[in-house]
């Protein structure tokens, strides 16, 4: 990829939705903002869509028939790492952990602005691109290896699969090694938040992170922000 951003014309959007009204209005949207958008109401049809059609990002509703959108985020993240903007249907805490646990980057709680989802879109979408043109060197720190062409992962030589945003936020972290960055900076940084809605975002995707590559490796620093800790 060069390092322009790709025109939203050359990027495809798969929404998945079962209320026809909702689907149709997010799909109206997204199209008239330039991109290729397709509709499908089912998990099973998700699934399948994504591993066919291979979108550069997910629009995911959690309620589904066949299956929720949460076991659609875990089967297509295990697949192939695409990013996914989850839809759930109230602001319930532990449904918005659980689907940020399983490889969702982002949420809206409905009902919500077609503009806000819209520019949540393009920020997802930023952080791809941003990604695909940063450099491409190796870090290693003690026993953690990222290897940024490949976009893999292994801490004392055992291989760790993350998602896209679980991947960017390491390597922020990495990059400022044993520094406390506030959730604040992290948000804006790796997700491209202007406010601190966001904080549990971070804290959910800080507790993916210790969970695939242990507890140890980041540190808390409560009413601040997170450290990585390198082991020599």
């Amino acid at each position: 990829m060069s390092e322009r951003s790709a025109a939203p014309s050359e990027r495809r959007v798969l929404v998945v939705e079962d209320e026809h009204t909702i689907a149709e209005s997010v799909a109206a949207r997204l199209r008239a903002e330039g991109y290729t958008v397709d509709v499908v109401g089912d998990g099973p049809a998700a699934v399948h869509a994504v591993r066919t059609l291979r979108p550069d990002l997910v629009v995911l509703d959690v309620m589904l028939p066949g299956f929720d959108g949460l076991e659609v985020c875990r089967r297509i993240q295990a697949d192939r790492p695409v990013p996914v903007l989850m839809l759930t249907a109230r602001d319930d805490e532990t449904d918005l952990l659980v689907g940020l646990a399983v490889g969702a980057d982002d949420y809206l709680t409905k009902p919500f602005s077609l503009r806000e989802l819209a520019a949540r879109v393009h920020a997802l979408l930023r952080r791809v691109d941003r990604a695909a043109t940063a450099a491409r060197h190796t870090l290693r720190l003690g026993d953690l290896e990222i290897n940024q062409a490949e976009r893999r992962v292994s801490r004392q030589g055992v291989e760790a699969h993350l998602t896209p945003t679980e991947f960017e936020l390491l390597v922020h972290l990495a990059g400022h090694p044993r520094t406390v960055l506030p959730r604040e900076r992290l948000l804006a940084d790796v997700w491209g938040w202007a406010d601190a809605s966001g904080t549990r975002t971070v804290d959910s995707h800080i507790k993916a992170l210790r969970r695939k590559l242990g507890a140890d490796l980041i540190r808390t620093v409560h009413g601040v922000g997170y450290a990585l800790e390198v082991r020599a």
